[in-house]
């Protein structure tokens, strides 16, 4: 699906690296406060190779974000526009556990995606705030073409197709791939050992093809929804689940306990970028921005706490080189 260049790949030594869960999107039009605060206490471990959020490192970190000089946002319509408001209006979700997932003891929107859109917002306002409208695979472009938002932070693959109607900022994240075994299986640390294995994957997806050229002689076996699949494994009625590693590293998230991630990731990459409205020279704003936290480390810290610690993943990917 998607033709955008990246060239430099994310590479982990023991396990796959992505961006977080597939679009699990909700329906458009509702719009929360999602702006990052303090948290008095950070989660507990759930096992030892996954943990919830570290809220209180989370909410620290965005609000020691940068702060961009006074003359940077001037210098630029869009930034200064959304400085006047006292508020960057984001496109995105609320139920991407490793994403975007609003939390039920203070309702405030954490994640890979959200961190990113708050800690834009401080580099802009000097305020991490932000407002969020849910969007799903089918609004994304409508809020930024009728002016609802200012940017989409949504697991949003960069296409030909959507760069006609608008602007993406990055790639700030590559998914690829990845494989979903049992947390005790020993067989399977690469593509190429899924041959003779039972491989489930989702039924009408591309995951058929995939397999077949990638493991030809593996028995590929169709369900329809990714909670089947799990409970598949969980089983021993598949050996594996071949889907995107977003979605393979969510499964994870949920219950490291009894899943792991197989290997690295394979096959075309897919990046995520920053949906912004068409023509509004937002892109060279952003992506110098998006620079400045890839060097400074903020991006790296940013990933292992909303996805490395709670997903196993003790290395830090690369992060994908941003198109100019």
């Amino acid at each position: 699906m998607v033709i955008q260049k990246t060239r430099n790949r994310l590479v982990l030594s023991a396990v796959a690296a992505a961006a977080a869960i597939t679009l699990a999107l909700a329906g458009c039009g509702t719009s929360a406060n999602s702006s990052s605060g303090s948290s008095n206490s950070s989660a507990s471990a759930s096992s030892a190779e996954g943990k919830a959020l570290d809220t209180a490192a989370y909410d620290s970190l965005v609000k020691s974000g940068a702060v961009a000089d006074g003359s940077l946002v001037e210098a630029n319509a869009w930034a200064k526009s959304v400085k006047e408001a006292g508020v960057l209006k984001v496109g995105g979700v609320k139920t991407s556990a490793l994403f975007s997932l609003q939390s039920t003891d203070d309702s405030k929107v954490r994640g890979f995606d959200a961190g990113l859109s708050q800690l834009l917002a401080r580099y802009i306002i000097g305020d991490a705030k932000t407002d969020l409208s849910v969007v799903d695979s089918s609004t994304r472009e409508t809020v930024l073409q009728n002016g609802t938002v200012n940017a989409v932070f949504a697991t949003y693959s960069i296409t030909k197709e959507r760069q006609e109607k608008i602007d993406f900022a990055g790639p700030y994240y590559v998914s690829k791939q990845g494989i979903l075994v049992k947390s005790t299986n020993r067989d399977i640390s690469s593509v190429k050992d899924l041959d003779g294995k039972k491989v489930g994957v989702q039924a009408g997806s591309t995951g058929p093809q995939i397999v077949k050229k990638e493991a030809p002689k593996a028995t590929v076996q169709e369900f329809q929804t990714d909670a089947e699949l799990v409970q598949a494994i969980k089983q021993g009625r598949i050996d594996a689940y071949v889907v995107d590693q977003s979605l393979v590293l969510g499964d994870v998230a949920k219950d490291p306990t009894h899943l792991k991630v197989a290997g690295e990731g394979f096959g075309n990459e897919d990046p995520y970028g920053i949906g912004l409205p068409k023509g509004a020279g937002a892109v060279p704003f952003v992506n110098a921005w998006l620079k400045k936290i890839q060097d400074d480390g903020t991006w790296a810290k940013l990933w292992k706490l909303t996805i490395g610690d709670r997903t196993g993943v003790t290395e830090v990917p690369t992060p994908p080189a941003i198109e100019n």
